[in-house]
C-alpha cells in the first residue's frame, strides 16, 4: 500500500512539473528556423565570405532557435553585446554578468548584417577569413579560438548543429537562388506575444502583468524556471496576477533605496516587498518581525538601515 502511494505521488508530481514546463506561446523549432533564416544567411555568405553554415548554427545557438528574450525582445540573434563605440539601441540581460548591455535592433535582418560587419571589423577574426567558405570545422573552431563565446565546447556545438542539419549544404552556392518553401506560414510567424517593456526598480528587472498573466505565463515567456520567478516575487504558489502587478524577473534586493514605509489599511509585508523591490525575509529581519507576521496601519517598516527611530520622528520627516 505505502508503495503505491509513493508511486501516485511521484505520478503527480511529474505532471505538475510537466504543466509549470509548458510554454505559454508556440516556440519555434530548429527546422523553423532553418526555413526563415537561410536565405538572410546566404546572402551574408555571398557578401561578407562567411559560411552560411556557421551563420545559421551560430543564429540557432545564440538565440536558442529565435526564442531566447534577446531574440525575441531584441532581434539580437547573435548574442552581440554593446561595446565601445555601439550608438544604437540597446538591451539590458544577464549573462556572464548581471545587467549587461546587448544590442537591440529593428528586426533579425539587421542582427544578421551586424554579425557579419562584427566579425570582419575585429582583429582578432581575421584569420578566419583565409579560410574556404566550405570549411565549417575550421570557421568553427576558430571562432571558438578568437574568444566569441566562453563555452569551451563552442566549436563543437556549432559542428554538431551543422551536420545534424545539413546546413553546410548552402555553403556550395555562389549566387542567391529561388528558394521555394514548403511550410505553413504560422510555423514562421514570430512567437504570438505582445512585447513587454522591461523596467528596473531597485536595480532590479520587472515587468508590469497583463489581465490573465500569471508567474509560470511570465515565466515560459522569458524562458525562466518557474520555481525561480516564484521565488524571486515571494509567492507561494501561482497564481492569477491583476493588472498592473510588478514581477521581478530577477531575485530583488536585501534593501531599499527609501528608508522607510508607513504602513496603509490592509498592506502585507509581501506587498511592501514588492512595491520597493526587497527580499521578503530581509524586510521581516530587519524589522524584528516574525514570518507571516503582518503591520498594523500606520505603523512604520524599515527599508534599509537600523530600525531605532521612534515612529513620531520618522512621521517628522515626511
Amino acid at each position: 500500500m505505502q508503495r503505491l502511494f509513493l508511486i501516485l505521488v511521484l505520478i503527480f508530481t511529474l505532471s505538475i512539473q510537466g504543466v509549470l514546463a509548458q510554454p505559454s506561446e508556440k516556440k519555434f523549432t530548429a527546422e523553423d528556423y532553418v526555413l526563415k533564416f537561410k536565405e538572410e544567411a546566404i546572402q551574408e555568405m555571398l557578401k561578407h565570405g562567411i559560411p552560411a553554415s556557421v551563420i545559421l548554427a551560430q543564429g540557432m545557438l545564440e538565440s536558442a532557435n529565435g526564442n531566447s528574450p534577446l531574440a525575441v525582445y531584441a532581434n539580437n540573434h547573435f548574442g552581440i553585446k554593446c561595446h565601445v563605440g555601439w550608438e544604437g539601441s540597446t538591451f539590458t540581460h544577464d549573462d556572464d554578468e548581471k545587467n549587461e548591455c546587448f544590442r537591440r535592433y529593428e528586426n533579425p535582418f539587421e542582427s544578421f548584417e551586424d554579425h557579419s560587419l562584427f566579425l570582419k571589423s575585429r582583429p582578432r577574426y581575421a584569420f578566419l577569413f583565409i579560410l574556404p567558405k566550405n570549411d565549417y570545422r575550421s570557421w568553427a573552431k576558430g571562432l571558438k579560438e578568437a574568444g566569441y563565446a566562453t563555452n569551451p565546447e563552442y566549436g563543437d556545438l556549432l559542428i554538431d548543429l551543422i551536420e545534424r542539419f545539413e546546413l553546410n549544404q548552402y555553403d556550395k552556392l555562389d549566387y542567391m537562388p529561388t528558394i521555394k518553401v514548403d511550410i505553413n506560414a504560422s510555423a514562421l510567424a514570430q512567437p504570438k506575444m505582445e512585447l513587454r517593456q522591461i523596467h528596473h526598480f531597485n536595480h532590479t528587472q520587472f515587468v508590469s502583468s497583463k489581465a490573465g498573466d500569471t508567474y509560470t505565463k511570465i515565466a515560459a515567456e522569458f524562458n525562466l524556471n518557474a520555481e525561480h520567478i516564484l521565488k524571486y516575487n515571494d509567492a507561494v504558489q501561482d497564481e492569477e496576477l491583476k493588472e498592473g502587478q510588478k514581477v521581478y524577473l530577477q531575485p530583488k534586493r536585501s534593501k531599499a533605496s527609501e528608508t522607510y514605509h508607513v504602513v496603509s489599511q490592509g498592506e502585507t509585508m509581501q506587498a511592501i516587498a514588492q512595491y520597493y523591490g526587497v527580499k521578503l525575509h530581509a524586510l521581516y529581519k530587519r524589522n524584528k518581525m516574525k514570518e507571516g507576521q503582518e503591520p498594523l496601519p500606520g505603523e512604520i517598516v524599515c527599508l534599509s538601515g537600523k530600525k531605532t527611530d521612534k515612529p513620531e520622528e520618522v512621521l517628522s520627516r515626511k
